[in-house]
C-alpha cells in the first residue's frame, strides 16, 4: 500500500485532485474530517473542538488503512489540523504532532495557492493570497523540518494534475 498525502491552503485543488487521482488510479480516498464536522455542527468551530476533529480524521484514516488499498489518498491529514489550530486559536495540542510523526505517509503533494482562484464554499475563510501563502509556507517548513517525502504541485489545474499523475505513477512502481 502506498499513502499519499494532499495538502497546504484551502481552494488550492486537494479535494479536486484527490477525485482524478482515484479515477485515473483507482484506490481509496479519505475526506477531509473537519468539512464533515463542521456540517453536522453548524457552528463555529473552537480549540476545544481540534481534539475531536483530529480523532475523527485519525479514525477515518486508520479505517481506511486497514481495507489495504494499493492507493490511499488523504484529502488531508493532522498537518492541516495543527495548522488551522494554530492559524485560528494560537496553539494546539502537543499530541496531534506526535500522532502525525508516528505514521507513515509515502508521498506528500503540496498544493500551491499561487495561479488558481479562490472559492468561497461556506467553510473557507482565507480569501486573501497573502494568508494562503502564509499557510504554504507552514506547510513546507513542517515537511522539511521532519523530512517529509513531498513534492510541490503548482501551475493551472492541468499542470497540477499532470504533474501528481506523473508522481503517482512513479510511487507505484516503486
Amino acid at each position: 500500500m502506498k499513502v499519499l498525502v494532499l495538502t497546504g491552503p484551502e481552494s488550492s485543488g486537494k479535494s479536486w485532485l484527490s477525485a482524478q487521482l482515484q479515477a485515473h488510479f483507482g484506490g481509496t480516498v479519505v475526506d477531509e474530517y473537519v468539512r464533515w464536522f463542521i456540517e453536522q455542527n453548524q457552528r463555529d468551530t473552537c480549540l476545544a473542538d481540534i481534539p475531536e476533529i483530529a480523532r475523527g480524521q485519525l479514525r477515518w484514516e486508520d479505517e481506511a488503512r486497514a481495507r489495504r488499498p494499493r492507493l490511499l489518498i488523504l484529502d488531508t491529514h493532522l498537518l492541516s489540523n495543527m495548522l488551522w489550530s494554530q492559524t485560528l486559536f494560537g496553539d494546539c495540542p502537543a499530541w496531534i504532532e506526535q500522532a502525525l510523526l508516528a505514521r507513515q505517509y509515502d508521498l506528500h503533494f503540496l498544493l500551491s495557492p499561487e495561479t488558481v482562484d479562490w472559492h468561497d464554499d461556506g467553510q473557507r475563510c482565507q480569501p486573501r493570497l497573502a494568508e494562503r501563502q502564509a499557510f504554504f509556507q507552514a506547510s513546507r517548513q513542517w515537511l522539511d523540518l521532519h523530512r517529509q517525502p513531498y513534492q510541490v504541485l503548482q501551475g493551472d489545474w492541468k499542470q497540477r494534475e499532470d504533474a501528481a499523475f506523473e508522481a503517482v505513477t512513479r510511487l507505484l512502481k516503486a
